[in-house]
């Protein structure tokens, strides 16, 4: 077996992973085999990204011929016991249950499930399609992060060079295995940048400022909107923009911009208990059989579910649960939903913070 240790080229991780972990107890994971079955295929080579005296390090073992699998396992297993939160990427699905079978194998009584840990595909997999991703491979998500691998290897051609290496110990062929491991494990620390995405979603924003706007729209209509100037919590490492049902987000680092519709027109609130209701037939709205009870019959009919409503014209904003009340439609049977932008509203950053998080979770969930 053999142990290569050196500096990582990563001098820093662009989020605050030690809000996950204290840093000395992370371990970043990457394994290589010879297939995806632990009972037919070999391990041969594990390495893992670590943290000591403030920088990065980079260590990974080796099986120099088959038979050295087991002590490549017991010396990943024997140092990672001076850690407690694992760090990898599609683990829960290969690294972790592939060693967990090797332990099987060798009767090695070790049991993964003292570790925490963040599986970063798992994680990042759900926002694919909000980043504009074909998919969410390892290499893909480095591309996307602007990184640049030196690695030309994709993993059945990374197999045949171990087999050749094992054969004939051929130094290049070395290199060109550890490189790979390297830049995949190298990769997971710049690759952590984009748990910042599933932030915008789960995590607080704040908005910054807030402004009314009127522009034109594809068919030259006038068009108003409420622009939200946003900050959060942790940097988005590329810049990104995604639109969905009328609203448009843009996000560049820890600044975003938030474009929702406003309209100004009447809107109906629906009264939920319709059987207390009359429905006054010239006015087009209900009222109350307490104050009903003083109209003609012929002006009133007992109020549906459909009529029992009153108008009122006002400025509005989309919601798509309720968040604020009084909720209003235009339809009874529409599931949009709307909410009146009162001066109250206005001047409450909490409201608006609370908007801004609304509009982005359902944004995404349409």
């Amino acid at each position: 077996m053999k142990t290569i240790q050196s500096q990582t080229t990563v001098k820093e991780i662009n989020y605050p992973i030690d809000t996950l972990s204290p840093l000395n107890e992370i371990l970043f994971l990457d394994i290589e085999t010879t297939g995806f079955s632990a009972k037919s295929s070999n391990l041969y080579l594990i390495g893992c990204a670590y943290y000591e005296n403030d920088e990065w390090k980079l260590i990974q073992w080796l099986a120099e011929n088959y038979e050295d699998e087991t002590e490549v396992l017991k010396a990943f297993l024997e140092f990672s016991v001076n850690y407690s939160y694992l760090i990898h990427f599609n683990g829960n699905q290969f690294d972790i249950p592939y060693l967990e079978q090797k332990c099987l194998q060798y009767e090695i009584n070790f049991d993964f499930k003292n570790f925490d840990g963040l599986d970063i595909y798992k994680r990042i997999k759900p926002y694919r399609t909000f980043m504009k991703l074909e998919d969410c491979r390892q290499k893909t998500l480095q591309t996307f992060l602007g990184m640049i691998r030196r690695d030309r290897l994709d993993g059945g051609e990374l197999i045949n060079y171990y087999h050749e290496y094992v054969c004939n110990k051929d130094e290049s062929l070395l290199e060109a295995i550890l490189l790979h491991n390297k830049e995949d494990v190298e990769g997971m620390l710049h690759m952590v940048s984009l748990l910042s995405i599933p932030d915008l979603f789960n995590k607080s924003i704040r908005v910054m400022k807030v402004k009314a706007n009127y522009y034109n729209d594809y068919e030259n209509k006038k068009r108003q909107e409420l622009i939200l100037t946003l900050r959060f919590r942790n940097a988005i490492p590329v810049p990104l923009s995604y639109a969905a049902n009328g609203c448009y987000f843009t996000c560049d680092g820890v600044d975003g911009i938030l474009k929702v519709p406003l309209f100004e027109e009447e809107m109906k609130y629906f009264y939920s208990n319709y059987r207390d209701y009359y429905y006054l037939i010239n006015e087009d709205m209900a009222v109350h059989k307490s104050v009903a009870q003083f109209i003609e019959k012929d002006h009133k009919e007992p109020a549906s579910a459909l009529t029992c409503y009153t108008r009122k014209t006002a400025t509005y904003l989309p919601e798509w649960s309720v968040l604020f009340e009084p909720f209003y439609k235009r339809d009874y049977r529409d599931h949009q939903l709307f909410f009146e932008l009162t001066p109250e509203f206005k001047t409450s950053r909490e409201s608006f913070n609370k908007y801004a998080e609304h509009i982005l979770q359902n944004m995404f969930t349409m």
